[in-house]
């Protein structure tokens, strides 16, 4: 089973960047599709962005509208964690950020959250205007 764990969360103006990372233990990150998913105050948990397991040459990445072109997923399998690059950030990027884990190898990522069995506790990321 593995194990998640958030980072990287704060406070930022709109305008700036953070970067996440999502920190595995108890398995290689490496074996998983990871996806990143976010709860706004009031809001359903939302799909963010997602990266396939390393076993897809070059890997597959997919990104929700809202974020495409200011956020990018990646890995570093040798750290064993997964990071969510964030630049441009908006007031209504303010949530909570969980990551998630995703063990099946089917091809490319999904965006469902029934689709992942492991998830973090989170990382609160404030946008302030």
């Amino acid at each position: 089973q593995v194990q998640l764990v958030e980072s990287g969360g704060g406070l930022v103006q709109a305008g700036g960047s953070l970067r996440l990372s999502c920190a595995a233990s108890g398995r290689a990150l490496s074996n998983y599709t990871v996806g990143w998913f976010r709860q706004a105050p009031g809001k359903e948990r939302e799909f963010v962005a997602a990266i396939s397991w390393s076993g897809w040459s070059g890997g597959v990445v997919d990104a929700a509208d809202p974020v495409k072109g200011r956020f990018t997923i990646s890995r570093e399998n040798a750290k064993n964690t997964v990071y969510l690059q964030m630049n441009s950030l908006k007031p209504e990027d303010t949530a909570i950020y969980y990551c998630a884990a995703d063990a099946s190898r089917v091809f490319g990522v999904r965006r469902t959250q029934g689709a992942y069995e492991y998830w973090g506790q989170g990382t609160q990321v404030t946008v302030s205007s």
